[in-house]
């Protein structure tokens, strides 16, 4: 019971932050018009939500590992719910730059608190599915964002988008009552503090390779993903292929469900059965090549296709990040090295979406797409200086 509750939990969690922070993509032409931001602008507003997201986590992180997985959790979610819900009365690009900054700090906690409370409750022959189920959530609450946004854009402007945003503060009341804490953070309390010094210096060099394959790898992602639902809908003569908003919903339903969701899950088992490692450089290897592809096409279908290989292998490694990041470090300090490991690298890689819009505001999306492919093949180089773990 305790491993299904905290799977639930933590899959729930990943997933409304998904919904929450995709948001922003999905209703940017409407703020770009609204607001008169440049492609510029827009990115940057993004970066600062990414810088915010490292400091969220690594400020939850240290919570999380002092006063408990569940707590966190639960005040991760509350934080990103009421500040997108916020982000809906905004009148200038200062206040929601403002709001969303608040809600990624949120975001930023949520997954390390999430993962380290499945990594802590599950055993190791079946922790990689566990998280790769707990990862396959987010393609649901994106693929559940593009749906809901769809249907109120179709009758309302951008700000109930945001609105509707508050309805996860809701899981929080279950988490409180429902999930327990891992009995390992547990156990781990009851015992004398070993000095955190002499563990952080053992986990720097593990650390530092972890850091800079997630760095690589949220650039090209960030890069990417965030700049698609503009690219689908912007006209041809501005660089994007002209699909009609309600094309471009379903279009990202797809990608979500049948690119995204299988990735995740089934790197899980890849992991269980192959090595955490191996399958992690095998995905990030195929996302560098298959990038390019999706920037040539210029047919619905074969950009659907290539889309969803690029979201299938592009954003299934994430999983990894996960599963290595859980085991290679000690309960102490488990979910803080986490959140360095993976949110720092948001932070690091926060200038994805300035850079890939600045790209594309002179040469065009397609183009600046290919640096994408460039950093999915630089998270590759360094996945090779991470330990395997096995478990």
């Amino acid at each position: 019971p305790a491993q299904r509750s905290t799977l639930v939990a933590s899959g729930l969690g990943w997933m409304l932050d998904a919904f929450d922070v995709m948001l922003y993509s999905l209703v940017l032409t409407h703020l770009m018009r609204d607001f008169g931001m440049s492609k510029s602008t827009a990115g940057l507003l993004n970066t600062l939500t990414l810088i915010a997201s490292a400091v969220g986590s690594i400020l939850i992180g240290l919570l999380a590992d002092r006063f408990g997985r569940r707590r966190m959790l639960s005040l991760s979610i509350l934080t990103y719910s009421l500040f997108t819900f916020a982000c809906g009365f905004s009148q200038t690009i200062a206040q929601l730059a403002t709001l969303r900054f608040l809600l990624v700090l949120g975001m930023g906690g949520e997954w390390n608190a999430g993962a380290t409370l499945v990594a802590e409750t599950w055993p190791s022959a079946w922790r990689g599915r566990a998280l790769g189920i707990v990862q396959s959530s987010w393609a649901i609450g994106y693929a559940l964002a593009a749906l809901v946004a769809g249907l109120v854009l179709s009758h309302a402007s951008w700000r109930w988008v945001f609105f509707v945003g508050v309805l996860p503060a809701l899981v929080t009341l279950w988490i409180q009552h429902g999930v327990p804490e891992p009995e390992l953070w547990q156990r781990q309390r009851a015992q004398p503090p070993t000095p955190a010094a002499g563990l952080w210096k053992a986990a720097t060099p593990r650390l530092a390779g972890l850091l800079a394959m997630n760095t690589f790898g949220m650039f090209a992602w960030w890069g990417l993903f965030t700049w698609l639902p503009a690219y689908l809908v912007l006209p041809v003569a501005q660089g994007g292929r002209g699909f009609a908003l309600l094309g471009s919903t379903s279009f990202l339903l797809v990608l979500n469900l049948a690119g995204m969701l299988p990735g995740y899950l089934l790197f899980g088992v890849f992991a269980d059965r192959w090595g955490r490692k191996r399958t992690i450089i095998i995905y990030l290897i195929i996302a560098a090549a298959l990038v390019p592809w999706f920037a040539a096409a210029r047919a619905p279908g074969m950009i659907l296709l290539s889309a969803s290989l690029v979201a299938f292998f592009g954003t299934g490694f994430f999983t990894g990040s996960g599963i290595l990041g859980s085991e290679l470090f000690p309960t102490a300090i488990r979910a803080t090295a986490l959140g360095v490991s993976y949110n720092l690298a948001r932070g690091l890689s926060a200038f994805a979406p300035l850079i890939i819009g600045g790209y594309g505001q002179r040469h065009g999306l397609a183009g600046a797409f290919e640096l994408c492919a460039c950093a999915f093949a630089l998270a590759a180089a360094a996945a090779f200086t991470v330990p395997e773990t096995r478990g």
